[in-house]
C-alpha cells in the first residue's frame, strides 16, 4: 500500500516560536494540514511575498492552494470567530470552504466561556493571587466543560432541540457561577442559542468525520502535516503549571486530537527560537529586562518584534534556555529542530545560552516540573562570540557566519537532537534546509 509520510510540528518553548511560517513552508510538500489542539488562542503569523497574514483557528496550510485543511476533535471552536476568520481570508481571495474539514466532535466555545475566563482573571488580579495570563478567549472553560462531559459540540448544531436542552443545562451553571461567585452579569441564553443556530447554516457544511478522512488520505499516499499550537512548556501536564494553556500541546496529542493512531506520526519537528520568549505570567529563568535602552533584552524585543499575535501583548525576552529545551525534546520525541529568528541575534557582541541551573546548591540539567522550583533556578550560561554579518534571508548553511554556525552546532550537541532547518526571516523563502522532514 502506498501510504503517506506525516510530520508533526510542535513548539518547544513557551509558544510564539514561528511554527506558522515553518508549516507554510513545509506545506509545499504536503497534501493536508491538521490542527489537533487549542483554539483561537493560537496565533500563527505568515509572511508571503512580503504580505502578513495572521491565522488563529484555521490551519496554516490554507495559504497553499489545493491543500486540505483539517480541524481535529482536540480543538475547541468558537463558531463566530471561525466565520470571521473565513471571511477575512475569502476577502483576500483565499479559497477556504472547499478545503476546510472540521470534526463534528469539536467542543464549542460559548460566550459564557469568554465571560468566565475574563472574570476569573480579574478576580485573581483583585485578590492578589496573580493572573495566569490567559488570552481571555474562553478556551480554558470550554475544555473544562469537555472534561466534565457537558460540552456543546459542533454536532449538536445539527439538532436544534438537543442543542436547546444542553444549552439550558450548561448556561444555568455558567450563569450561576458568573452571578453568585464572580459577581458579574449573566449571559442571555436565548441570545446565545439564536447566535449558534444562525452560525449553524454556514458551519454545518464544513463538518466531517476528520479522523476517517485523515485515514483515507494516509491510505492514498498523501503527506500530512500536524500543526501544533502554543508550546511544549505551556502543556497542561508537562508545562510550568499552573502558568500553562488548557490543552496538551505536545506531539503525542496529534494522534488523540485528530482521531488517528500514533503509528501514523513519523517525524516530529521541534520549532525553537534562537533565544527565548514568553507571554503572560510564569517562571522564566533566562529573562532579561526589555525596557532598558541599548540592553540585550531591548534588542531582542525590538528587533524580533516580540508582540503577541492574538493579544498584542509585549513578549518577555531572554537568552536561549537549553535546559528547558531538553525537557521539550524528551516529551515530544523530537526527530529534528528548526531554529527560527537567528537573524535577531545579528550584531550582538556575545551570545549566551543557559546550559543548566543551580538549584538549592545542586546542578540541574533539565527544567524542573515544579513552577516554584523554577523560580529559584539560577541559570548556568555558556558564552559564544557573536557575529556582525547579517544572516537575514540566507538560504544555505555555508552562507552563515562562522560564529553563527558554531553557535547552532553547539546547541545541537547540548540538546542531543539534530538541527534540520534554520529560519533566517519571516518570509517562507527565508529558510536553510539541512534535512527534509518529509524525505530525510
Amino acid at each position: 500500500m502506498n501510504t503517506g509520510r506525516h510530520v508533526v510540528v510542535v513548539g518547544t518553548q513557551w509558544g510564539d516560536e514561528g511554527k506558522g511560517k515553518v508549516v507554510d513552508w513545509l506545506t509545499e510538500h504536503a497534501q493536508g494540514v491538521v490542527r489537533f489542539q487549542g483554539g483561537h488562542n493560537a496565533g500563527h503569523t505568515l509572511v508571503i511575498n512580503g504580505q502578513k497574514t495572521a491565522l488563529q483557528l484555521i490551519p496554516s496550510g490554507v495559504m497553499r492552494a489545493g491543500v486540505a485543511c483539517y480541524v481535529g476533535n482536540g480543538v475547541v471552536v468558537d463558531p463566530q470567530h471561525l466565520l470571521q476568520e473565513i471571511a477575512r481570508l475569502e476577502a483576500a481571495g483565499v479559497d477556504v470552504r472547499s478545503r476546510l474539514h472540521i470534526s463534528e466532535s469539536c467542543p464549542v466555545v460559548l460566550p459564557t466561556h469568554v465571560a468566565l475566563d475574563k472574570a476569573r482573571e480579574a478576580r485573581r488580579e483583585t485578590e492578589g493571587s496573580g493572573k495566569i495570563g490567559t488570552t481571555g478567549k474562553g478556551i480554558g472553560p470550554a475544555y473544562e466543560d469537555k472534561v466534565a462531559r457537558r460540552a456543546i459540540r459542533l454536532q449538536d448544531l445539527k439538532h436544534p432541540a438537543r442543542l436547546e436542552a444542553k444549552l439550558a443545562e450548561v448556561l444555568d451553571l455558567h450563569n450561576f457561577v458568573l452571578a453568585n461567585y464572580l459577581g458579574t452579569a449573566p449571559v442571555d441564553r436565548i441570545a446565545v442559542q439564536e447566535q449558534l443556530l444562525a452560525a449553524a447554516e454556514q458551519v454545518l457544511p464544513l463538518l466531517a468525520d476528520v479522523g476517517y478522512r485523515i485515514h483515507q488520505a494516509h491510505a492514498r499516499g498523501d503527506r500530512l502535516l500536524f500543526e501544533g499550537a502554543q508550546g511544549s512548556l505551556l502543556d497542561i501536564d508537562h508545562g510550568t503549571y499552573p502558568f500553562v494553556t488548557s490543552s496538551n500541546c505536545v506531539a503525542g496529542t496529534a494522534a488523540a486530537g485528530s482521531g488517528i493512531g500514533p503509528g501514523m506520526l513519523h517525524y516530529v519537528l521541534g520549532i525553537t527560537k534562537a533565544y527565548t520568549t514568553r507571554v503572560g505570567s510564569g517562571p522564566f529563568p533566562t529573562e532579561l529586562p526589555t525596557s532598558e535602552p541599548g540592553s540585550v533584552g531591548q534588542h531582542l524585543s525590538s528587533v524580533g518584534q516580540e508582540f503577541g499575535t492574538v493579544t498584542g501583548r509585549a513578549r518577555r525576552c531572554g537568552w536561549l534556555d537549553v535546559a528547558a529545551l531538553k525537557r521539550a525534546v524528551i516529551i515530544n520525541g523530537v526527530s529534528g529542530l528548526c531554529i527560527t529568528k537567528l537573524d535577531v541575534l545579528d550584531g550582538l557582541e556575545t551570545v549566551r545560552a543557559c546550559v543548566g541551573y543551580k538549584l538549592h546548591g545542586e546542578r540541574r540539567d533539565v527544567l524542573p516540573l515544579d513552577a516554584d522550583e523554577i523560580e529559584h533556578c539560577e541559570p548556568i550560561y555558556e558564552d559564544f562570540p557573536g557575529w556582525s554579518q547579517s544572516t537575514k534571508a540566507l538560504t544555505a548553511w555555508d552562507q552563515l557566519p562562522a560564529n553563527a554556525r558554531s553557535y547552532l552546532e553547539r546547541i545541537g550537541e547540548l540538546i542531543g537532537a539534530p538541527i534540520d532547518m534554520v529560519s533566517t526571516g519571516p518570509d517562507r523563502d527565508h529558510t536553510i534546509l539541512l534535512r527534509h522532514p518529509f524525505h530525510g
